[in-house]
C-alpha cells in the first residue's frame, strides 16, 4: 500500500525577514575600483565625441579661410569663441568625469549659458557693422561695377557659409528646414542683383549671411549641449554597468546576517536571467547613449528615468538571487528534520546517493529517499515553493511500501512529521499546517531518474536555520 501525505510551511516572521532581505537589493557601492572605472570609461566616451566636434570645427575653420576679407574677419572671432568654449568644456567633463551630482550639472550649465551670452552680444556687435557697411550702397548707385562687385562678393559668401553648415553640420536634425529656405533667399537676392537692383539685393544678401552665421553658432551650442548631455547619460549608465559587474558575486549572509567564511552568491546563476538581463538592457542604453544622432531629450531620458529603472532592477536581481539562495538551503534543512523524524518512528535511513535537487540544480526542488532495510519499503520526501518566488514551500511524503501499511499508520508518520517541524521550525519562525491526503502521483528520483510530481521550487524563504550545508 502507497500514501501520499503533504505538509504546507508557512513562514509567521515572513515580512520581517524580507526587510532583512531588501539589504540586498541596495547593491554595493564600497567596490573599490567602480570610481576609476567609471571616470576612465566617461573619459574616452568624451575624448571619442569631443575628438569629432574639433575635427569639424578644423573643416570649418579652412572654410571660413574662403570668405571674403569684409566678411572673413566678423566670423573669426566667432570661430574662435566656438573653439575655445568647446576647448573649455571637454577639459571640464574630463574633469568632472565620475562624478555626477547635480551641482556639477549645474555649473557646466551656466559655463554653456555664458558662452552663449557672448556669442549673443558679439553677433548683435557684428549686424551694427554690417549696418553700418550697407550705407555705402549709396556711394556705389554712381559706380554700377562697384556695386555690383560688393553685391557679388555677399552672395559668394552667404553661398560659402551655406556650404559649411550643409556639410559640417547636422542642421537636418536641429533646423530642419531652416537652411534650404536661406538658400532661397540667396537665389532670389542673386536674381535681384541680375535685375540691376543692387541695393535690395545686397540688403538680402547681408541679412542671409548673418542668419548663416546665426544657424552655424545655434547649430553648434545645440552639438555642444548634446555632448554635456551625452556624457551625463553615459556616466549614468556606466555607473550601473559597473554596480552590475561589482555585484555579480555578493558574499552569502546566515541567519544572523553575517557573511558565511568560505560561500558566495552568485547572482547571476541564482537570478535565473533576471541579471544577465539587466546586463543586456544598460548595454543597449550604453548604445542609444553613445549614438551621435541621440537628441537631448532621449539623453536626458536615459540619464534621469533609464539609468535609475536599471539600478532598481539591478537591486531587485540581487535581492531575488539570495531569497533564492536561501529558499535552496531551506528545502535542505527542511527534509532533514523530516528524515530524522522518519528514522526515529519508523526505522528509514537516508539513501544519500539517491537524494537531491532536480537535475542537480540547487534552485529546483530537492528530494530525499529513506529506505526501511528490513522490509524495502521506501519513502520519498520533496520540498518544493508552493509557487515561484513564494513566501510558502510545500513537504510531500510519499510511500512506496512492498508490504501492507494501514491508513493509520501513515497519518501516525504525517502527523510525527507535523509535530517535528513545528517544534524544530518554531525557532526558524516557521509554521506548519495540518497534513493532508494528495492524490497519488509516481516520486522521481533525483535528478529525473523518474516521472516527476512536481518540478519546480524557486521560490522566496520558507524561514531560516542554521542546520545542513550552506548552499553555493
Amino acid at each position: 500500500m502507497s500514501g501520499r501525505k503533504s505538509i504546507q510551511i508557512d513562514e509567521s516572521e515572513w515580512y520581517r525577514l524580507q526587510r532583512h532581505a531588501r539589504q540586498l537589493r541596495e547593491v554595493r557601492r564600497d567596490i573599490p575600483r567602480l570610481f576609476d572605472d567609471v571616470r576612465a570609461q566617461t573619459r574616452a566616451d568624451i575624448d571619442r565625441a569631443f575628438s569629432s566636434v574639433e575635427a569639424r570645427q578644423r573643416r570649418q575653420h579652412a572654410a571660413i579661410d574662403k570668405l571674403s576679407d569684409r566678411t572673413r574677419h566678423l566670423e573669426a572671432d566667432t570661430t574662435r569663441r566656438l573653439r575655445e568654449q568647446a576647448d573649455r568644456l571637454h577639459q571640464d567633463l574630463r574633469e568632472t568625469a565620475g562624478r555626477i551630482e547635480r551641482d556639477t550639472r549645474q555649473r557646466l550649465d551656466e559655463q554653456r549659458r555664458e558662452a552663449e551670452r557672448a556669442l549673443a552680444a558679439e553677433r548683435a556687435e557684428r549686424r551694427a557693422e554690417t549696418a553700418a557697411l550697407a550705407q555705402e550702397i549709396d556711394a556705389f548707385k554712381a559706380d554700377r561695377a562697384r556695386a555690383e562687385d560688393t553685391v557679388r562678393t555677399w552672395l559668394a559668401d552667404a553661398r560659402t557659409m551655406a556650404d559649411l553648415i550643409d556639410g559640417e553640420l547636422p542642421h537636418d536634425r536641429y533646423t530642419p528646414g531652416r537652411l534650404d529656405r536661406l538658400r532661397r533667399r540667396i537665389a532670389t537676392a542673386t536674381e535681384t542683383a541680375a535685375e540691376g537692383r543692387f541695393d535690395a539685393a545686397l540688403a538680402v544678401a547681408q541679412e542671409t549671411f548673418h542668419e548663416l552665421s546665426d544657424l552655424r553658432v545655434d547649430i553648434e551650442q545645440r552639438e555642444l549641449a548634446r555632448c554635456l548631455a551625452q556624457k551625463a547619460a553615459v556616466e549614468a549608465l556606466v555607473q550601473v554597468e559597473t554596480l552590475a559587474e561589482g555585484n555579480r558575486q555578493r558574499p552569502v549572509v546566515g541567519p544572523d546576517a553575517e557573511p558565511v567564511a568560505g560561500y558566495v552568491l552568485d547572482v547571476a546563476h541564482w537570478s535565473e536571467g533576471e541579471y544577465d538581463q539587466v546586463l543586456r538592457d544598460t548595454a543597449g542604453a550604453l548604445t542609444r547613449a553613445r549614438d551621435p544622432r541621440t537628441d537631448v531629450q532621449d539623453l536626458h531620458a536615459l540619464r534621469d528615468e533609464e539609468a535609475p529603472r536599471l539600478e532598481r532592477s539591478l537591486g531587485d536581481a540581487v535581492e531575488k538571487a539570495g531569497m533564492r539562495q536561501l529558499t535552496s538551503q531551506m528545502r535542505v534543512n527542511l527534509a532533514d528534520v523530516v528524515a530524522e523524524t522518519l528514522a526515529e518512528i519508523a526505522f528509514y535511513d537516508l539513501v544519500e546517493e539517491e537524494s537531491g535537487y532536480d537535475d542537480d540544480d540547487p534552485r529546483g526542488a530537492f528530494r530525499a529517499r529513506l529506505r526501511n532495510e528490513a522490509n524495502g519499503n521506501e519513502i520519498t520526501v520533496e520540498i518544493a515553493q508552493a509557487d515561484k518566488d513564494s513566501d510558502q514551500c510545500v513537504i510531500r511524503v510519499v510511500s512506496s511500501d512492498h508490504d501492507t501499511t494501514s491508513e493509520a499508520e501513515l497519518r501516525d508518520r504525517a502527523d510525527a512529521v507535523h509535530r517535528a517541524l513545528r517544534e524544530q521550525g518554531a525557532p526558524m519562525g516557521l509554521d506548519a499546517s495540518a497534513p493532508k491526503v494528495e492524490p497519488r502521483l509516481p516520486a522521481p528520483r533525483p535528478g529525473g531518474q523518474e516521472p516527476g510530481a512536481v518540478r519546480d521550487g524557486q521560490g522566496e524563504r520558507a524561514g531560516r536555520t542554521g542546520q545542513g550545508e550552506p548552499a553555493t
